[in-house]
């Protein structure tokens, strides 16, 4: 098989997305809500979707559990594209709450993330085919044993020829300085990193996004590219001592879950076909935007 020139590596779960609440109700009660969607997920499930409804080839390699719902997950993806990693425990489920404005919260149960191994990552690494070649780790922070191991899988990857980008999340437990400590390990060992506003921050350890991303900037290599994924203000690149923004455009937004990530499967594949840093933000916004303002989604005009 032709090895493509986007690899996506990390969680992939079951989601059950269930809307619209107005506030958080009190213990006891019933709420009525007026939609509901199962659906496949996690940071790299929702990536390696944005990329097979934009028409991009691509290789996910994943874990998912024996039972049903592993047996569902699996098959909600092109097969071509995929090479599934079985692991012997129930598939990890996450339930999403959306909020009136497109806000949401999760509850994720352990599952077959918490098995997830990285020496079956590593084993499975096919060297890169070209130079542009860009391979994403996404999701680190819910399989504890990719987390521990994700600079050797970075370095791995690098090794193979790979152009690594890490989106490393937030962290469950919050910005400890253990984990900002781990995270910044994760960028310097990463060409590119991908982190939201709120990560931002919570990385640099302040409030204000615009120091915060000062900051960061200050601590990456010049052959870095760090971006910032702002919501509705668009996002923003820092590489090389220079500064690229693309806006947003405005949408009626539907639910925002997966924006962060499908922004990751525009950009990266507008790069691997060596579009611009300008460009490949531009395509990221772009496609985030349509694909939390329709229902079903769809990723391409």
């Amino acid at each position: 098989m032709t090895v493509p020139t986007l690899l996506v590596l990390g969680n992939v779960n079951v989601d059950l997305v269930l809307g619209e609440v107005d506030g958080w109700p009190a213990v006891g009660t019933e709420v009525v809500v007026d939609r509901s969607e199962m659906r496949p997920g996690g940071s790299a499930g929702n990536t390696a979707l944005a990329l097979a409804g934009m028409g991009e080839a691509h290789l996910m390699i994943a874990s998912v559990g024996n039972d049903p719902n592993g047996a569902w997950l699996s098959g909600q993806f092109d097969a071509a594209s995929c090479e599934w990693i079985v692991e012997p425990c129930d598939t990890t489920l996450t339930v999403g709450i959306v909020h009136k404005g497109g806000d949401r919260v999760f509850f994720t149960t352990p599952g077959h993330l918490q098995r997830a191994s990285l020496e079956d990552l590593i084993e499975r690494l096919p060297q890169a085919p070209g130079d542009n070649a860009l391979a994403l780790i996404s999701g680190g922070h819910l399989m504890p044993r990719i987390e521990a191991g994700t600079t050797t899988l970075l370095e791995a990857l690098s090794a193979k020829g790979w152009r690594t980008a890490i989106d490393p999340g937030w962290p469950p437990v919050g910005w400890t300085e253990a984990n900002k400590r781990q995270v910044s390990d994760w960028i310097a060992a990463a060409d590119i990193s991908l982190i939201n506003a709120e990560e931002a921050k919570g990385l640099a350890g302040v409030d204000d996004l615009d120091t915060a991303t000062a900051l960061l900037v200050r601590q990456i290599g010049s052959a870095h590219t760090l971006v910032v994924k702002d919501g509705a203000q668009g996002a923003h690149a820092y590489a090389g001592g220079e500064h690229f923004h693309a806006a947003s455009p405005r949408v009626e937004v539907i639910d925002t879950v997966g924006a962060g990530d499908t922004f990751n499967a525009a950009f990266l594949a507008s790069l691997a076909k060596g579009g611009s840093l300008g460009a490949a933000l531009a395509r990221g916004v772009e496609t985030a935007a349509r694909a939390i303002s329709t229902f079903p989604r769809r990723y391409s005009a």
